[in-house]
């Protein structure tokens, strides 16, 4: 025994060890905290017991440290092994009382322990403040604070918080697992990733298989560090849009003063969150992150740490560490086993861990169920392996034994024999998704709406209240809390969510009939939840808290009309926030079903077709929609004529299809159609009619008639602001173009102006990863860049690019666009290189995506032909400028302001190539075309001007040189001032240039 070295010398100069279950670290450190703030020094010791080892050795062991020896006393510390009082009340009285000098403890719990603890004359803790426990802690150890020194009770700033006391903001967490067991060395690797990781850089992903306990895991991470964070936020992330919505209702909790604004809340928690602002020590947990691809670009970033729980390691690749999720080892297993069902012995908890494969989530349901009953534990193996009454062609996953199903289908007997009113509630909850399951429209569904076993369920509280518990109980279901600051969930404050494995097994439980009587009424409830106005920004969380649970209740394949209407609204809700792929999933289940539920040429059906084919357009998949859209539309009119709004919808989508295949005449003759259809049907400020006011807009722009694409889309502008309202994403969508066409037109400074207001409005309204801020950002970014302010637009342009690739995605028709401006920005004022990389990247997209006639292929081809001038590729340059010109021609014609920079970039060439007279030409004409197409001092026509000046300098004429320059200089002073980059450029007799831009079609 070491009671030798048990000397009040020791003692004094001795560290106090902390002497802790794992599940009370948070009091270790809070002790530890303390008592350094004083001078002594402290060192944490986690207790580990294991079922073979010794109590009294184990007693002994903390004995050979220096110093005292400091307990934290709770009934956890007491579980390990497990071993009953008996055996530790033996150990306490041989042990402790001839060390007493070296043993103090503390007790933190209200529970009953083993009644030789008195011998440890532990100061209690529990349901105190700070500042007394403090007191209470420090008298136990004889520690005199000096004079001055005193504890706040909060801690030295950064040290760890009061145990009792919450983050300051806690939202969204369940309850913490008092059954909890074993995953020590886990749970440490997990801090210690967390505590070496850099700023920016706090990401670690739990991988592992379903079931295996990746969620307990994590929720028992956050109640022992918990208390090291200012905001501790856990989010249910298996759908884009919940996660969206969930960080968005941070806002509130931050302190953040926004208005009512999903996007608006989301980016201030996003920025928050970056900047470390009000709070730097924050953890977000992301909960069942299965999808990494739809939601990576949604993780926060900044000083804080991100916790994520997925069954997917592709989290490796973006930026996150990987810790894998094993079954739990045989020792837990047992150890669990045995604190979920305190009646069976060692070797029986053996055997039913070794029947069930070691799995938690089978451990935890079937010890529960087990505990409730007298079933000798042999017998219950038997019906394991033999089989119990199982759907016949049940499909199970290839990670998991059929052990699971069989074991899951023996408790639901028991409950059905035990609780009938909860199997009812479960097989309800089993036509919602696997994730939260939104209680509170269940409960707000008439009783008329039900079937009667549920309907005596639902009007009862202590009926529904008792369900619940059983479920929970027999670790089933999960009840939780509400998130705090959930807005939109009124009512009840309740979440029940399920295990994916649970929802297998139930539903192979259920027989055909109730299958389509539950899923029924989840869909009623669904409808019923439809707000209807999936264009109001406002009630997207609502739809948010609906589309995740489309295809689990069955909804896709419904016949009733109000369903599918709703289905339609999640579609045009998807789309205009910019969900394309999860929109794109949800309109493909459809479209499987949906033809063989309505007649041919029912209208709903080309609702639908109209739905996925705007998504598959919005992903650029044009030759596809151009055939659906095409094929629609002559249906359509060969069976209701002309004047018919499936008709004149129609005409548009395939108008919109025109537009990106660069066939803008016929898109134009098109859409004129479509906007005069739409006034005659339904009259001329109606919301239709001026979307097609606002596409024909969008085709003369791409036909480069500037002006007149100004003039309507500022009609089309005002009168949304009117019949709208000036937030409205329509409203902002005009706004945006108007922006645009003002730049196009040479009014630089009036177009920065209305466009740094627009993207703040989009941001707040939208979100910053909304495709239309994104849109948005885009294009102030190039207002920024032809008005001069050069650091402005890099650093937008950059950040813009890195977002877009993240969110969209590396194809995504705005990422290459996007690509396209930055490529032209990087190789004028930054790195070649990068200039180089993304110039063939979009000139290959375009040639994939749209053919080498299209007019973006044409363009983009002759900004290739700059890089390679720039790198000293002189003859490859030429030819490809030379190429660009000749294909936009035949693209676009002779006098699209396209092909008139085309033509200026041309006769760069052509000079540089030794060949004055052709360049001097071909400047000449260029500027002559655009003089009459966009103005004499549009700042192209100037630009042309400039380049004639020097070829006609190269050639010798240096009079008429000289007063062409002198004219094009005066108007640029005039139009851009004297300091524009342009103006400066040509004054220094800088042959000037021209960059194609790919507009939004």
């Amino acid at each position: 025994m070491a009671g030798g070295r048990s000397t009040a010398a020791a003692i004094a100069r001795g560290p106090v060890t902390i002497s802790f279950a794992g599940y009370n670290r948070a009091w270790a450190s809070w002790i530890a905290g303390r008592l350094e703030r004083y001078g002594v020094r402290a060192v944490l010791q986690r207790f580990d017991l294991t079922p073979d080892s010794s109590i009294g050795d184990a007693l002994e062991d903390l004995l050979l440290s220096e110093g005292r020896v400091l307990i934290v006393l709770s009934e956890w510390y007491f579980r390990l092994g497990p071993r009953g009082h008996d055996e530790w009340n033996a150990a306490l009285r041989r042990i402790v009382p001839p060390n007493s000098e070296r043993f103090a403890a503390v007790s933190v719990t209200p529970a009953a322990l083993p009644s030789a603890v008195v011998s440890l004359g532990a100061a209690d803790l529990w349901n105190l403040g700070a500042a007394e426990a403090e007191r209470r802690l420090l008298a136990r150890l004889g520690i005199t604070p000096s004079r001055g020194s005193t504890g706040d009770g909060l801690g030295a700033p950064g040290g760890p918080r009061f145990p009792l006391e919450q983050p300051d903001v806690w939202g969204g967490m369940p309850r913490r697992n008092t059954r909890f067991t074993g995953r020590e060395e886990l749970l440490g690797e997990m801090y210690q990733e967390f505590q070496r990781a850099e700023p920016g850089a706090g990401v670690v992903t739990l991988f592992g298989l379903s079931g295996v306990g990746k969620t307990h895991i994590a929720t028992e991470y956050v109640y022992r560090f918990g208390p090291e964070y200012d905001v501790v936020w856990w989010v249910r992330a298996a759908e884009r849009g919940t996660l969206r919505e969930k960080l968005a209702g941070l806002a509130p909790a931050l302190g953040l003063v926004t208005g009512r604004e999903y996007g608006e809340r989301l980016r201030a928690v996003r920025d928050a969150l970056r900047r470390g602002e009000p709070y730097g020590r924050w953890l977000v947990i992301l909960d069942g992150a299965d999808q990494p691809d739809d939601i990576h670009d949604l993780v926060p970033n900044g000083p804080g740490h991100v916790l994520i729980t997925s069954q997917n390691r592709e989290w490796s690749e973006h930026n996150s560490v990987l810790i894998e999720v094993p079954v739990y080892d045989r020792v837990e297993s047992v150890a669990f086993v045995r604190r979920r069902a305190p009646r069976l012995d060692e070797a029986d908890a053996d055997k039913l861990a070794e029947a069930l494969g070691d799995l938690a989530l089978a451990l935890d349901q079937n010890a529960g169920a087990l505990n409730d009953s007298n079933t000798p534990v042999d017998e219950y193996i038997e019906l394991l392996r033999h089989g119990a009454d199982i759907e016949p062609g049940l499909k199970v996953a290839a990670d998991f034994q059929m052990t699971y199903y069989t074991a899951f289908s023996i408790l639901l007997n028991r409950l059905r024999e035990d609780k009938p009113e909860a199997v009812d509630l479960l097989r309800l909850c089993v036509f919602f998704a696997p994730g939260p399951i939104p209680v509170r429209l269940l409960r707000d569904l008439p009783i008329r709406d039900v079937p009667e076993q549920l309907a005596g369920l639902m009007e009862d509280p202590l009926l529904w209240n008792s369900a619940i518990s059983k479920l929970a109980q027999w670790s089933v279901i999960q009840s939780d809390p509400q998130e705090s600051g959930a807005e939109e969930s009124v009512g009840s404050t309740e979440i029940v969510q399920m295990h994916r494995l649970v929802y297998q097994a139930v539903r192979a439980d259920m027989p055909e009939e109730e299958l389509s009587t539950y899923s029924r009424v989840v869909r009623r409830i669904l409808a019923a939840a439809d707000p209807s106005r999936p264009s109001d920004t406002r009630l997207w969380p609502r739809y948010a808290e609906i589309v995740p649970h489309l295809a689990a209740s069955g909804a896709l394949e419904s016949t009733n009309p109000e369903i599918q209407n709703m289905v339609l609204n999640c579609l045009r809700y998807l789309y205009l926030s910019g969900e394309y792929r999860a929109g794109l999933r949800v309109a493909e289940l459809a479209a499987e079903q949906w033809p063989q539920l309505l007649e041919p040429g029912h209208p709903r059906l080309w609702d639908l077709i109209h739905h996925r084919a705007n998504l598959m357009r919005a992903t650029g998949d044009y030759t596809a929609t151009e055939a659906i859209d095409r094929a629609a539309y002559e249906q359509l009119l060969a069976d209701r004529g002309d004047r018919d709004l499936l008709v004149m919808r129609a005409a548009g989508s395939l108008a919109a299809d025109l537009r990106t295949l660069g066939r803008y005449d016929e898109a134009l003759d098109l859409s004129l159609v479509v906007r005069d259809g739409y006034a005659e049907l339904v009259g001329e400020e109606d919301s239709r009619t001026l979307s097609a006011q606002n596409n024909v807009a969008i085709t003369y722009r791409l036909l480069g008639r500037y002006q007149e694409a100004m003039k309507l889309d500022q009609d089309t502008m005002e009168a949304r602001r009117e019949l709208l309202h000036d937030r409205h994403n329509w409203t902002l969508s005009s706004e945006n173009h108007f922006a645009h066409d003002l730049r196009l037109v040479g009014r630089y400074e009036q177009a920065t102006s209305v466009q740094e207001r627009n993207c703040e409005v989009h941001r707040t309204v939208l979100g910053a990863d909304n495709p239309q801020t994104l849109r948005a950002e885009h294009n102030l970014a190039l207002c920024l860049y032809r008005a001069g302010d050069r650091p402005k637009a890099a650093n937008l342009l950059a950040r813009l690019l890195e977002r877009c690739e993240r969110v969209l995605g590396d194809l995504d028709p705005l990422t290459v666009r996007v690509a396209v401006t930055f490529s032209s920005f990087e190789r004028q004022h930054g790195d070649l290189d990068r200039a180089r990389e993304l110039s063939e990247f979009a000139l290959r997209e375009y040639h994939r995506q749209l053919g080498d006639e299209h007019p973006y292929s044409a363009g983009v081809l002759g900004n290739h032909g700059l890089v390679l001038r720039a790198a000293g590729e002189r003859q490859q340059s030429q030819i490809e400028i030379e190429t660009s010109l000749t294909a936009m021609i035949r693209a676009v014609g002779e006098d699209h302001p396209w092909t008139l920079g085309c033509a200026l970039n041309a006769t760069g060439a052509r000079n540089f190539a030794g060949d004055p007279e052709s360049a001097a030409e071909l400047s000449r004409a260029t500027a002559e075309r655009s003089a009459a197409a966009l103005g004499k001092h549009h700042p192209l026509t100037l630009s042309a001007q400039i380049a004639l000046a020097t070829d006609l300098r190269n050639l010798r004429r240096r009079t008429e040189a000289d007063k062409i320059e002198e004219e094009a200089l005066a108007a640029l002073s005039g139009t851009l001032g004297p300091q524009h980059p342009h103006t400066v450029s040509a004054r220094s007799r800088t042959r000037p240039y021209w960059d194609f831009e790919p507009f939004t079609t």
